[in-house]
Parts: C-alpha cells; structure tokens; sequence
C-alpha cells in the first residue's frame, strides 16, 4: 500500500460544501441579533396586572374539552410557543384543540407583593372562569409544565371549577429532594441558609439573579454549544438552536413575596407532600383531585427528578390516572414536539369530540 494511500484512510474526506454552511450558520450565530419568536396564532381574552391570557385556536377544531396551559413563575413562557416545529401550542392546536395559554409576565418592584395565592386564586382561577366563558364549554383540561404543574396540581385540588383533566409535566411535588447540593438542601430545611432578607430588599428578584441560579444548578453550558458546531450545518436545527438560545438568556424576574414564600412553605417545609399547605385560605389536599390524571417525566432531566413527581401518583384520588417516562430533558420535551405527541395520545380520549355532543 502505498503512502498516499494510507494518508487517504487516515484523512477523513471534508465535504466543502456542508462546511460551508456550517460555518455561515455559525457566523449568523455569532454576528445576527436574536431570532424575533412568531407565536401560534392567537387572541389576547383577558389581562390582569403584568399577566395575559391568550386564546389559541385550533387549526380544524375536533374537541369541545378546550386545554388550559400553565407554565412556571420561574422562566418566560414563550418556551412552550417558540417557534413553528418546536411550539408545545401549535402542536396541539394542529391535534384539534382549542388551547388557552397564561402568560404570567415579569413583576416588577410594584409588585413585589404578589404572593402564590395571588397568583392562583387572583389569576389562574379567574382566567380558568375566563376561558370557560368564552370557550361556552362545560368543562376545561388542565395542562401543567414544571413548577406550572406544581401550580395546576394545587389549583385543580381547591378549586370548585369543572376540570374534566389534568396534565403535569416534569412536575415537582416532592421538594425535600432536588438537583441542588445536599449540604444547601439540608442547609435550607434547617434554616442555616434562608431568602427572607434578600426577597424583602430586591423587592422583585431581579432576571440576571434568575439566570445565574439557573446556570448554577445546570450542568456545564458547554453542551449546547458541542451540539451546535456539530450540527451547524442543519438549518433547520440552527434555527431552533436560536430560539432556544433565546429563552435561556432571556429569564423573568420574580415577585419577592412568592420568591420567599414557595422557599419557605415548599422547599424549606415541604408543604405540599405533607399536606399543610393553604392558598387563600383553602387547604391544599390532592386527594382532593379526582378528574383523570396523566403524569409524565423524561429520561434525563437535570432540573425535575423523577422522584420528585411520583410521589403525586399516590397523593391524589383518582381512579383513572397514568405515569410514564419518555425519552429526552426537561426542555427538550417542549423542543421537540414531543410534548403535544404525548399529551394528545392521552388526552383524546379523555376529551369530548365535537361528533359526540349532542347539539
């Protein structure tokens, strides 16, 4: 064999043309402003304070069961309605639903005493009335993404509205157990470390702390990056690499009053689990919940444990209820399409279709 050869076997063959756009794709990276994020076509129904509720229509309406869609306090909803192809909205008014979305908003120092029953009883439940009256249904699916499942879980099990389903995803239920250092845990059940100062002085914790907390507790942000040059020369996957870069550096901020009280009440305490929780004077108590309920986790989640959610499988008292673990992370359920997949499989036949209701 000769030299020349073996340099060939040694050399992987580039293709110049696919490097090209690689390169191009990583320069609009670096050079371009961000992505504008087009949402699913939608209406704005109701506002309250920095909150809005939007309706999202369906594309060919096939279930009277309208969904209601709750995201965390800690991060911009926009996630779950980032883009065409990785819209956890669109996807889901593509399946057949009408889909009511609450965007939460950013508090600002004016509101620095909101708390969680503010948000729950002044918010979400009257937007829940708003969407039932304006979707003329009798009944509303509840989905719920992370600390929004958090949030659907507690409303559903002190609400007196008609939930006919409820959703949660990569939802928190346990919070004696989490992704932070055992020592901070600890440090936090004991009351060595504790937020009440540092909530009450920022008033409204500002975006940037949020960001780094979050970069804090991820693993190290150089993934996003490996996976970015080695798939660059994917177009497709660039523009969603975009908008997903996007929402990570685009954090909310955080209203003080609930910054100390979810702290307290569910990470110091572990409220929820113990069932000593109140929200506007009702005690929380998912026995209470006794609509279907689907549970769902991912595979590899660096920010919601698995063991975190199970633990609501055996709280509530539903007869009809399931769990299961897909493949993926916390956000790229959402990234992927995945979400509406496994959401619609469910639902649709836990949803009234327009053909079965009797006009």
């Amino acid at each position: 064999m000769s030299s020349t050869a073996s340099l060939k076997n040694l050399i992987p063959i580039i293709d110049l043309e696919k490097e090209k756009v690689r390169w191009n794709q990583i320069n609009k990276v670096l050079t371009e402003p961000k992505p504008d994020i087009v949402p699913t076509q939608r209406e704005i129904i109701w506002k309250k304070n920095k909150s809005t509720l939007y309706f999202h229509p369906a594309k060919e309406k096939k279930y009277q069961t309208p969904l209601f869609l709750v995201y965390s306090l800690l991060n911009k909803s926009y996630i779950l309605d980032i883009g065409e192809g990785s819209s956890v909205v669109g996807g889901l008014t593509e399946r057949g639903y009408d889909v009511y979305f609450l965007d939460w908003g950013s508090p600002g120092y004016e509101d620095s005493d909101i708390t969680l029953d503010n948000y729950i009883i002044d918010f979400l439940e009257k937007g829940v009335k708003r969407a039932l009256r304006h979707s003329e249904a009798n009944e509303i699916s509840m989905v719920g993404y992370c600390i929004g499942g958090t949030i659907s879980a507690i409303f559903t099990s002190i609400t007196n509205l008609p939930i006919k389903n409820l959703v949660l995803a990569t939802v928190p239920i346990d919070f004696s157990i989490g992704i932070v250092p055992d020592k901070w845990l600890k440090g936090l059940q004991n009351g060595l470390i504790n937020f009440d100062r540092f909530s009450e002085v920022y008033g409204a914790i500002p975006s940037e702390y949020l960001y780094l907390m979050f970069r804090g507790l991820s693993p190290v942000y150089v993934s996003p990056w490996v996976n970015l040059f080695s798939r660059a020369h994917d177009e497709k996957y660039v523009e969603k690499w975009r908008r997903m870069d996007k929402w990570t550096k685009d954090t909310t901020s955080f209203s003080g009053a609930v910054f100390k009280q979810m702290f307290n009440d569910l990470y110091k305490d572990n409220k929820l689990m113990k069932g000593e929780l109140t929200i506007g004077g009702r005690k929380v108590d998912l026995k209470n919940i006794t609509c279907p309920v689907f549970v769902f986790s991912t595979s590899r989640d660096t920010l919601v444990l698995e063991k975190q959610s199970l633990p609501v499988m055996d709280m509530i008292s539903s007869e009809d209820k399931t769990y299961e673990v897909f493949e993926g992370g916390h956000v790229s359920l959402a990234l992927t399409g995945k979400f509406a997949v496994f959401a619609d499989k469910w639902l649709k036949t836990r949803s009234n279709k327009l053909e079965d209701v009797k006009v």
